[in-house]
């Protein structure tokens, strides 16, 4: 099988960053952000994708967590589409419900080469340690526009800012591993349309 791999590079004046990815992995995340929360995130997405992932970012913490947050947004999503290539074989769709303690969150996502997001999970509190909680959206937005797909959050119920966040990490993660997975009996593209 055709290695599913990417590297991006992205450097602009408020980031600098090197991301490499492997679809079909076994969960590594190597993480250094700069940001702490957003390295916990990541890893946790590693770890329940089964994707390798190697992050590593230099940017304007001094301001704050958003241009990392955002920019490594972009970069996760453009490897994926990278890694993905014309997106043969893929099951294309994926979804989970995923329970994180008192927390429950659907997620469910569809390469299908089309940007949309809903995201339904509100925060209860505007911080997490030092992170903004509002930026796991800002996240998931950048991912799924340079990603080109579809992606649906919904939390059901939750109280702990950190429990909702990891759940639609991991939840993002699973449903991701979902629909990269390529499926014996699929061929060629999943689409009546030929092109995804």
């Amino acid at each position: 099988m055709t290695q599913r791999t990417a590297a991006i590079h992205r450097r602009t004046q408020e980031t600098n960053i090197e991301l490499q990815l492997n679809l079909d992995g076994t969960g590594v995340g190597e993480i250094n952000s700069g940001v702490g929360f957003l390295d916990h995130m990541l890893e946790l997405f590693a770890r329940h994708g089964l994707f390798d992932l190697k992050v590593t970012c230099q940017g304007d913490t001094h301001v704050d967590a958003h241009h990392t947050t955002e920019d490594i947004g972009i970069c996760l999503g453009q490897a994926f589409a990278e890694a993905l290539g014309d997106k043969q074989g893929i099951s294309r769709y994926g979804h989970v419900i995923l329970p994180m303690e008192e927390s429950l969150v659907t997620v469910a996502v569809d390469l299908s080469g089309r940007i949309y997001v809903v995201f339904d999970a509100a925060m209860p509190s505007a911080k997490i340690g030092d992170f903004d909680s509002e930026l796991v959206h800002d996240f998931w937005l950048a991912f799924a526009s340079s990603a080109r797909c579809n992606l649906h959050v919904l939390l059901h119920y939750g109280r702990n800012t950190h429990h909702i966040a990891e759940a639609i990490f991991k939840g993002t993660a699973r449903a991701l591993r979902m629909a990269t997975t390529i499926d014996s009996r699929q061929t060629g593209i999943p689409s009546t349309k030929g092109v995804l």
